[in-house]
């Protein structure tokens, strides 16, 4: 019968090696986080004035329906009003943004009388909206 003293000891339990490495990580990650110190500078400090206006300008969304009506913003335009407005928004905003929504069953005389439009006003930012193929 086999006793106790003869089993045998093949086996190395590296659980408490484990361990002592992960301590030691944790205690280098804590250190060096601890070491990391910055000068020490005096900031500048804003002024009470009004800031210019920073934000990105908005959308303009031109809209050509199936019967060929014109839209700036929902607001219904011709040819020539669409190009005032926009004229007039050019001079408070050059790199203004514009996207053209045409109606797939609009005529496309229409969609290019748009297009002419902002071309004849220097716009060039330009989105064509169009839905994704099913």
């Amino acid at each position: 019968m086999a006793s106790a003293d003869d089993k045998s000891f093949d086996d190395i339990n590296v659980t408490p090696m484990v361990d002592l490495y992960l301590v030691l990580l944790l205690i280098f990650i804590v250190m060096t986080a601890a070491g990391v110190k910055g000068m020490k500078v005096e900031l500048p400090k804003a002024s009470d004035k009004a800031v210019k206006n920073l934000s990105v300008p908005k959308i303009q969304a031109i809209t050509v329906d199936a019967e060929g009506k014109i839209q700036l913003n929902q607001t219904q335009v011709t040819l020539e009003e669409l190009e005032s407005k926009l004229s007039a928004m050019k001079l408070t905003t050059p790199d203004i943004p514009v996207v053209v929504r045409g109606d797939s069953a609009s005529q496309y005389r229409e969609v290019m009388g748009v297009l002419s439009v902002l071309g004849r006003l220097g716009i060039d930012k330009i989105g064509l909206a169009t839905q994704k193929p099913k």
